[in-house]
């Protein structure tokens, strides 16, 4: 269901091309996410006079808010290297190791999607990440014996869409904890404008704003949907994009004035009618969408739950009188128990 979505924030092979020049380098860059980047500015710049290294990092948020962009910005302002893995990569715990003894003084180590890490993996990173030194195993049976390699003071950055995953033992450690939440509506056109400066785009103040409007407050889509208008813009106009020019180009994608597409539309109304506007189970509207569970809870509920169109409860999913107003139809009245 969520193949191709143009407003899906998460990762897609052809942004990778493109991101890499839009990113920011500097905090100073970095637009948005106020208290997170003013409490990073405080913690960096303390860790720097004092010549030690960052407090582990964990950074948390719905995809496409800039969770990899900001752990390249943190190695950035420290002067030092990134050194960026993923928790699906690191399937032995010999490939964590040596990436962990590779590491020079104060180097960052960004693991991305780190819920998806194994016990055994985990096991590794606890002594490194607390004593800074790794404990290996020689031998076999009653001739085994642990040895301690003491490792160089290090800063491990990871980055997830799903806290609830990660075992308390593992979040324990990390000193800095973050959530990166959507972005308001002046942020992401202020990211608009700029990432149109970089490419070349010329665009009007009114045709950024629609653009950013449409985002779903995340950078990511914000950007997407820049590239995508300035197609329109080349080819159905004169190369510039205006507000006119910005309306056409969007309504031909199918995301309107909310942000949304077909799936987000689909899934309300099949909340709507299929389930009476709910409160229904996650794993009965996956089904019904044809959908994966996780798809949902990670990709498409975050935005709409923040939006006001959907809410979460005990007892499952509730289309908002919002949603209904959406569609043009009269929200029942319901004894919210939940």
């Amino acid at each position: 269901m969520s193949d191709d979505r143009l407003v899906d924030a998460s990762p897609d092979p052809d942004d990778v091309q493109y991101e890499a020049g839009l990113r920011p380098r500097s905090l100073n860059e970095y637009i948005g996410q106020d208290r997170v980047r003013e409490q990073l500015q405080v913690a960096i710049a303390a860790a720097t006079q004092r010549g030690e290294a960052l407090d582990h990092v964990l950074l948390y948020g719905p995809p496409g808010l800039g969770k990899t962009t900001l752990a390249g910005v943190i190695a950035h302002e420290l002067g030092v290297a990134i050194r960026p893995t993923a928790g699906p990569v690191i399937e032995k715990p010999g490939d964590l190791a040596a990436m962990l003894s590779n590491l020079q003084s104060r180097e960052v180590l960004f693991i991305d999607e780190i819920h998806r890490m194994s016990p055994a993996i985990e096991e590794i990173l606890y002594p490194a990440m607390e004593d800074y030194e790794l404990d290996i195993v020689i031998g076999q049976g009653p001739s085994a014996r642990s040895v301690k390699v003491p490792l160089q003071r290090f800063t491990l950055v990871g980055a997830t869409t799903r806290t609830g995953l990660l075992t308390s033992p593992l979040r324990a450690r990390f000193g800095i904890v973050q959530r990166l939440d959507f972005y308001t509506d002046a942020d992401v056109l202020e990211i608009v404008l700029r990432s149109a400066r970089i490419l070349g785009v010329p665009i009007e103040h009114d045709a950024a704003r629609e653009i950013a409007r449409r985002s779903r407050g995340t950078p990511r889509v914000a950007n997407r949907l820049l590239r995508r208008v300035r197609d329109y813009a080349q080819v159905r106009a004169d190369g510039s994009v205006t507000a006119a020019v910005a309306d056409k180009a969007l309504r031909m994608l199918e995301v309107d004035e909310q942000g949304f597409d077909e799936v987000d539309r689909r899934l309300l109304r099949t909340i709507i009618d299929k389930f009476g506007g709910g409160p229904v189970g996650v794993a009965s509207l996956a089904a019904a969408l044809s959908e994966e569970r996780d798809a949902l809870e990670d990709i498409h509920e975050p935005f709409l739950i923040q939006a006001g169109f959907l809410d979460r409860t005990p007892r499952g999913r509730v289309a908002t009188a919002r949603a209904y107003d959406y569609f043009g139809l009269t929200a029942p009245q319901r004894d919210r128990l939940w």
